[in-house]
């Protein structure tokens, strides 16, 4: 199936959590290994429970519904609701452990930092984010 200028809003008792906009969404859920695929890109909004926002946008994204595994592709940027941001070329998002990673270069900006690195691991709600094989500044408290 093909749907075109979707606008999918997730909710939970009542509560919108989280906003999918995207020109274009392809159905490959007849499939064998079942998948959606998004070839024009993502924009999505995510609400917490205080209902502060952190956006995801991409310009690719496939979402293989067996093992909920999200592949985002293509000038990659995830902003926090506390303006964190992390840029990417490709980013994995695993559903189900609510963990994000990637081994392609990355850039995270902090509050006091912008970390350049070739890797980046984290939840979802980057309280542990690492950025791998860190090649930028970081402030170090004494």
């Amino acid at each position: 199936g093909i749907a075109e200028n979707i606008n999918l809003k997730y909710t939970d008792s009542g509560r919108v959590t989280a906003n999918l906009i995207s020109p274009k969404m392809l159905d490959f859920t007849n499939r064998d290994f079942p998948y959606n695929e998004f070839p024009e890109g993502i924009a999505l909004d995510i609400f917490d429970d205080e209902n502060k926002k952190s956006v995801v946008v991409a310009n690719y994204a496939i979402i293989y519904n067996e093992t909920n595994l999200i592949d985002l592709q293509g000038n990659v940027i995830i902003t926090t609701n506390d303006k964190r941001v992390l840029k990417t070329e490709q980013l994995f998002y695993d559903q189900k452990r609510e963990w994000l990673f990637t081994n392609k270069p990355v850039t995270f900006i902090s509050e006091t930092d912008i970390i350049h690195g070739n890797g980046f691991d984290s939840n979802s709600k980057f309280t542990n984010a690492e950025v791998l094989e860190v090649t930028g500044n970081v402030t170090v408290e004494d």
